[in-house]
């Protein structure tokens, strides 16, 4: 269990947010399988909503924007100490800025970047909101990976000229074309999986993106919830040596990753 008390390393994952079409309804779903509760963010900020583990920000949630009615997602952001300049480097590297750096209120500063192979996460700088507040333990993120159809290797070194990451493949992957991130500390925040005919979550994908794996206390109940709730597992259940970790996605979809932690990481 991390609990997080003021702006991670840069690098590091620190936020998540989801885009829906119905926030009823994704409420409903992830305040079930996750424990969440919700705090609508206000007007002012186009009704955003807090996903709320024990009082403490995990996550976001929002309408879908109205120019993208059939994409919904979950979004990464990783920690930025100077975002301005995370941004330059980020197109000096190849990749495509889709949204420039922004104020968000008084509460930080964000972009929202394409890496060469397409896969698209966020920058946060934070100031009032440093990000997830709980990280590592049942209803929070533990693991990010970045699936890419094809060659990774240029996702690989964008990702390793932005944020100085040690890329490094990982023991046990033969045959697989998968390595870790970890920051310059040598602290694992993810990893990079590619392949041609990848499949993510049970359907073959055209651009590189994101999934996140979600700590749960039972791999297997939170499977049951899920199908209760109206989602779908694409993978059940399966035990691996970093813990029970199956595939799902969410009424709308959006695909993510259940895990147990095995008990002496939990």
């Amino acid at each position: 269990m991390t609990q997080v008390t003021s702006n991670a390393p840069e690098g590091t994952p620190d936020w998540l947010d989801l885009g829906v079409p119905d926030l009823d309804r994704a409420k409903t779903f992830y305040g079930t399988l996750f424990g969440w509760e919700f705090q609508d963010a206000g007007e002012e900020a186009g009704h955003y909503n807090l996903c709320l583990l024990r009082g403490e920000p995990v996550a976001g949630m929002m309408l879908n924007p109205e120019d993208q009615p059939h994409v919904y997602w979950w979004s990464l952001y990783f920690s930025a100490d100077d975002c301005d300049a995370l941004v330059e480097r980020a197109a000096s590297a190849g990749g495509e800025i889709v949204a420039p750096a922004m104020d968000v209120m008084d509460l930080g500063r964000m972009a929202i970047v394409k890496d060469p192979a397409g896969g698209q996460f966020g920058l946060w700088q934070g100031r009032a909101h440093v990000g997830s507040r709980i990280v590592n333990e049942p209803g929070s993120f533990t693991w990010n990976d970045l699936f890419v159809p094809g060659d990774a290797r240029p996702a690989r070194a964008f990702y390793r000229t932005l944020f100085g990451y040690q890329v490094e493949p990982m023991e046990g992957a033969e045959g697989m074309d998968y390595t870790t991130l970890a920051r310059p500390d040598g602290r694992f925040i993810g990893g990079v999986l590619g392949g041609e005919g990848l499949v993510l979550g049970g359907g073959t994908g055209e651009v590189a993106s994101w999934l996140t794996y979600f700590a749960v206390e039972d791999a297997d109940a939170a499977v049951e919830v899920v199908r209760g709730g109206g989602g779908t597992v694409d993978e059940e259940p399966a035990d691996t040596p970093y813990g029970r970790i199956a595939t799902v996605r969410d009424p709308f979809g959006v695909p993510f990753r259940v895990m147990r932690l095995p008990d002496e990481s939990a």
